[in-house]
Parts: C-alpha cells; structure tokens; sequence
C-alpha cells in the first residue's frame, strides 16, 4: 500500500512539474544578425553603457545613437534613391521647362544617357536636386515625396524603395531604444525627403533626422502661412559636415555611430574621439548576391579611407555576407 502511495505521489508531482511553463529564456535582440563578431561587441558595448554600478555606465539621456542612411539603414544602389526621385521628377516636370532638351544636366536625364549624367557629377546632381526640389511649400513637397515612394519600384527587386530598409538594422534601432539609447539619423540626403518615411519605416521621428537642406523662407500664400522651398542649397550633411551638424542640432557627442562609407568618416572619428565607451561601425556592402558588393572603386558609397582607418583602429565592420542571416524584411 504504501509502495501505491509513493508511486501515486511521484506521479502526480511528475504530472504537475510537467504543466509548469519552462522557465522564459531572453529574446535574442538582433535575430537576423549571426553570432559572430560585430554582433558580440555590440551586445557587450551596450550592456557595459547601460548596466548600472558598471565602469562603463551611461545615463540614459547621454545615450545618443547615429546613422547613416544610404547604404546604412537602407539600399544605395543603383542609385542613391532621392537621385531616383529628382531624375522621376525631371521627367515629369519636362514638359513645363522645354529648354530642359538642350541643358545639362537635365537633357541627359531626358535623353537617358547615363554617360552624361555621370560625367555631369556632383554639381550636376546637386543641380538636378535644387531645381526638382523647390518652388513648392514643404508641405507639398511632403506629399510629392509620399506619393513618389507609394508608386516606385527599384529595378532590380521592383518592390516599393521603402521595403529596401536593412532588416539588421530594424532590430538594432529598436535594442538601442528599448536599453534607453536616442537614435538618430545623420544622412547626406535631403532632410525634407527623409523626415516623410522615417518615423513609419525607422521608428525615428523627424526631429531626429539631421540631412542635407534647401534654403526656405515663411510665407503667405492664400492668406495662409507657408513654408516655402528655394533652388538655393543651404547645407550639406556628408563627411565634416556631420559633426558639425550633430554638434549644432543634438549637442551631445554619439556614443555609437554607424555608416557605410568615406562620407561617414568624420562622423566616426568625432564619435571615438568622445571619452568613455564607444562604439563605431561600418557596413560592408559584399553580398551581390542578395544585395550588393562593392566598396573602394563604387562611385556610389564608396568605401575606402574609412575601411582603412576601421580596420587599423580595430572598429567594427559588418561584412553582410557573413554577418547577415537576412538582409531585407521580405528575405526568407
């Protein structure tokens, strides 16, 4: 009998300890990233900033976070995107400006002579910017911009250019802002164009997006007040631009910092050069397969000196083909 019992007994605790849920184990944070290298020291890095009692301890409102966004946060190829939108727009603002046919750097736009285009470089792009870019209140802009990214389709995944956004890169904004980092973006491109997807696509609200600017003055237009875009160039957020940039619209120093390339430099050096524990980073574009491979000879984010001074400052480097379990939100 009590054989019976003590058998029943073990039983029943059996039964019972097998209802009980296992104990929770931690979500991995960056899913799509590979145990390898880059992500171990990032975990570690933000771990060492956020524990506190540790040597390294931050508090949470010297947490700022920037990134660059061609190539960093999202796709940069064929072309830059917002070129992609400027060359749409000079398309469809043609008919208005007939003397576009004759002018470069518009007639190779229009005449799809890529060679031209080219060799029209960076003054020619930035003339294309200006003048597809303004004569319109901010407000309109927005919505030209929004209906744009609704609509286009990139060429090589003819998916919608907001779906080109760096799966990886999704996962560490959101790490960083739940261990209380501030992220922002410090891009080369235009501010106006990025503040329209930013929020949705990035988490990022606008006030956190520091780029490129038009002059703009205020305005009545119908008796109502305007914000109006001018064909001047105001300011330019790439390489030495950036620091100065973070410095006269955050005013604190990054304690992490990501880009992709030699226009992101300086943003890096003015990162480490910060006391305490940083952390900078740099993604190398090397899977054609699933995205794309190029760095020191790429007209379009080029990686050279950066990858250098990365490499003999032992900073992080993010190979995507090695690194990346996925690279895009729709990757299987």
């Amino acid at each position: 009998m009590n054989g019976t019992r003590r058998a029943l007994r073990f039983t029943l605790t059996a039964c019972l300890l097998l209802s009980l849920p296992a104990q929770a184990q931690p979500a991995d944070p960056l899913p799509s990233w590979n145990q390898s290298a880059p992500k171990l020291a990032i975990l570690k890095f933000v771990a060492d900033v956020t524990r506190e009692g540790a040597p390294g301890f931050v508090p949470a409102p010297e947490r700022i976070a920037v990134f660059d966004n061609d190539g960093t946060l999202w796709a940069e190829h064929p072309v830059y995107f917002q070129l992609a939108f400027a060359l749409d727009r000079v398309k469809s603002l043609a008919p208005a400006h007939p003397e576009w046919k004759t002018k470069a750097p518009f007639s190779a736009v229009l005449s799809g002579d890529q060679k031209a285009l080219a060799a029209s470089g960076e003054k020619g792009i930035l003339e294309l910017v200006t003048a597809t870019h303004a004569g319109m209140t901010t407000a309109a802009f927005s919505q030209i911009v929004v209906a744009w990214l609704d609509s286009a389709r990139h060429p090589r995944f003819q998916r919608p250019y907001t779906d080109l956004v760096y799966q990886p890169m999704l996962e560490l904004l959101r790490y960083l802002r739940e261990k209380g980092f501030k992220t922002y973006i410090v891009s080369g491109g235009g501010i106006a164009f990025m503040r329209t997807f930013s929020e949705k696509v990035y988490g990022v609200p606008p006030e956190q997006v520091i780029g490129s600017t038009i002059l703009t003055q205020y305005e009545l237009r119908d008796g109502k007040p305007a914000i109006v875009r001018l064909a001047k160039l105001d300011f330019i957020d790439d390489k030495a631009g950036k620091p100065v940039a973070i410095e006269k619209f955050i005013g604190r120093r990054p304690l992490l910092a990501f880009g992709n390339s030699d226009g992101d430099r300086q943003m890096l050096e003015w990162t480490a050069a910060g006391r305490g524990l940083r952390l900078m980073g740099l993604i190398h574009h090397t899977d054609a397969e699933r995205e794309y491979a190029y760095d020191r000879k790429s007209e379009i984010g080029r990686l050279d000196l950066a990858l250098d001074e990365a490499i003999a400052k032992n900073r992080i480097v993010v190979d995507m083909r090695k690194d990346w379990k996925k690279i895009f939100p729709f990757d299987p």
